[in-house]
């Protein structure tokens, strides 16, 4: 029997970090069966890909696609980048296991935590289940687009087992560690790829308290980590307090990177974690890496993530501006975009939002932010983009550069404004350290605020043709295999004879990455950010083709993900 699809004559880079290499991938059901050259079979269906970069499908680790994908089962915007698996539950956030009366705090902590509207969570998701397994089997249910799977977050553990004496620095009992724990073999039993919690103090209930499980003592982490060393499988991840509330000699820092370190001794299970530049404490991402890699030198296994770029809050007419404090620009928020296109226009009422700004003690910094030039998106901050400069060569203020752009693009245009990973050198620093991997890109999440799921495409586009910074080789490890052996996704991150047929045909030299757009398409018309590319011709995801020239093909072949 003929194999079902053979993709010919392109530079297959496997995932591995090996050279690519010219050859046929040969797919047969879900599964590669052959890549070689000349492959004589003849497929039921044949694709050309010469001039093209045939590679595995890209592996996501750090999403909070956990709500959007019952109602956008093809998981936009990932799907227009390559990206043919997700992990959901990062943070600590998720919504099961679920105890009775619990579902409104779940949605109300992600709403609060990840800017996923509350109503659009109690209102897509069927709460169906209350136990991990539960939620898995509902996954199981679903129609997707790309092969999805998930960790068992500390937040909804702790709910379940305490109650309300969760929250603030309430030390479990003997009985709650045991129900945690219990609650946490449960899901891994089930399939979650691991366990998840957060540290940081940024992380906030609605009603201004930390969630769930920020001021666990290390006793609680080492219990739950022996969970995952027990059974002998799972990830366990966390937004850490890394630098906060902390002093010049970082002693809380080194402590909360020393019960990360012997949780992976004790477990031997991987501990993974968000890190990121700030100009506020410039050299901290420095100092961690090397308690990084002093944890591992005495038989730790941790491994920070981080992204290809600043992690920006976008700002333009069709959602929040810079300017929103001031009553004039808080009052467009009511209005339609074109009602405040109409508003920029006239003289009289422009005058009084200029002059609300120039009259504000505190003024945006705009050497801070970035003016997203028209055409390709850029995200490398360079100096002649910042709204200081933009400003300056037209012999105006800050606030009516923006007025300006904001016109000249009919409401579309965008200003970046990087809150962590500040500096581009840092980033190249961090992605330059091979215990780094690739995450963060938090796909789901804070959706009228950011849009950095489309971080594939900005790496091979930025990094690896325009700076030639890495080669294609590494750079496709690092968004495949890399990350698949992280979180034991096994089968997937190579093309290799037996792998899974997730497969992406890139043509890289047109790969491109436009304006983020802002759309109303949530749930009770919610509004959100959302970015596609170009360059991607074909994505299969479990040998069917899931995806091309950017547009779905109606196939859903995605599978859950079990540890």
């Amino acid at each position: 029997m003929n194999p079902s699809v053979v993709i010919r004559n392109g530079l297959v880079v496997d995932g591995t970090g090996a050279p690519g290499r010219i050859a046929d991938v040969v797919i047969d059901g879900d599964r590669v069966v052959a890549v070689e050259p000349r492959a004589s079979a003849r497929g039921r269906r044949e694709i050309d890909a010469e001039g093209h970069v045939v590679t595995p499908g890209f592996v996501d680790i750090h999403t909070h696609l956990d709500a959007q994908l019952a109602w956008d089962p093809i998981g936009t915007s990932s799907c227009w980048h390559g990206i043919t698996s997700v992990v959901l539950g990062n943070c600590g956030v998720t919504f099961a296991p679920v105890g009775p009366g619990q579902r409104e705090f779940l949605a109300e902590m992600m709403e609060s935590v990840e800017d996923v509207p509350r109503d659009a969570i109690l209102g897509g998701l069927p709460w169906s289940w209350t136990s991990y397994g539960d939620y898995l089997r509902w996954i199981d249910s679903i129609p997707k687009g790309t092969n999805v799977g998930g960790m068992v977050g500390h937040c909804a553990v702790r709910v379940t087992a305490m109650g309300e004496r969760s929250i603030d620095q309430n030390i479990p009992s003997s009985d709650d560690l045991a129900t945690m724990c219990d609650l946490v073999e449960e899901a891994m039993a089930a399939g979650a790829l691991g366990f998840s919690t957060s540290r940081t103090t940024l992380h906030r209930v609605p009603d201004g308290r930390n969630v769930p499980g920020t001021w666990a003592e290390p006793d609680e982490m080492f219990a739950i980590g022996d969970v995952l060393g027990r059974l002998g499988k799972g990830v366990f991840e966390g937004a850490m307090r890394l630098g906060e509330r902390d002093g010049a000699d970082l002693a809380k820092t080194r402590a909360e990177m020393a019960w990360m370190g012997e949780v992976s001794r004790r477990s031997g299970r991987p501990v993974s974690f968000g890190l990121t530049q700030s100009d506020r404490r410039p050299t901290l991402y420095a100092d961690v890496t090397a308690m990084c890699h002093a944890e591992n030198e005495r038989g730790a296994m941790v491994r920070p993530q981080t992204t290809a770029r600043g992690i920006g809050i976008l700002f333009g007419l069709h959602n929040r501006t810079p300017f929103d404090r001031g009553p004039a620009w808080k009052a467009l928020r009511a209005l339609t975009l074109d009602e405040r296109l109409g508003v920029l226009r006239d003289p009289l009422r422009r005058a009084e939002l200029v002059g609300e700004v120039l009259a504000n003690p505190e003024p945006i910094n705009a050497d801070k932010m970035w003016v997203l030039p028209a055409g390709d998106a850029r995200y490398d901050l360079r100096p002649e983009d910042t709204l200081a400069a933009v400003a300056a060569r037209a012999g105006v203020s800050p606030v009516e550069a923006f007025i300006d752009h904001a016109l000249a693009t009919n409401g579309a245009g965008l200003i970046n404004y990087p809150v962590l990973n500040h500096q581009m050198a840092a980033v190249e620093e961090m992605l330059d350290d091979k215990l780094i991997t690739l995450g963060l890109a938090d796909a789901g999440a804070h959706v009228g605020q950011i849009m950095d799921s489309s971080q594939p495409t900005f790496f091979l586009s930025y990094w690896v043709r325009e700076r030639a910074r890495w080669t294609l080789e590494e750079a496709v490890r690092r968004l495949t295999s890399d990350t698949a052996d992280l979180f034991g996704i096994v089968g997937r991150g190579r093309l290799e004879p037996g792998s899974f047929a997730d497969v992406n045909v890139i043509d890289l030299e047109n790969l491109r990455l436009p304006q983020p757009e802002y759309v109303h398409d949530f749930p009770n018309g919610a509004g959100r950010y959302i970015q596609k590319a170009s360059g991607y011709r074909h994505t299969f995801v479990n040998g069917v083709s899931f995806m091309e020239d950017g547009n779905h093909t109606g196939a859903f072949a995605g599978a859950t993900l079990r540890a």
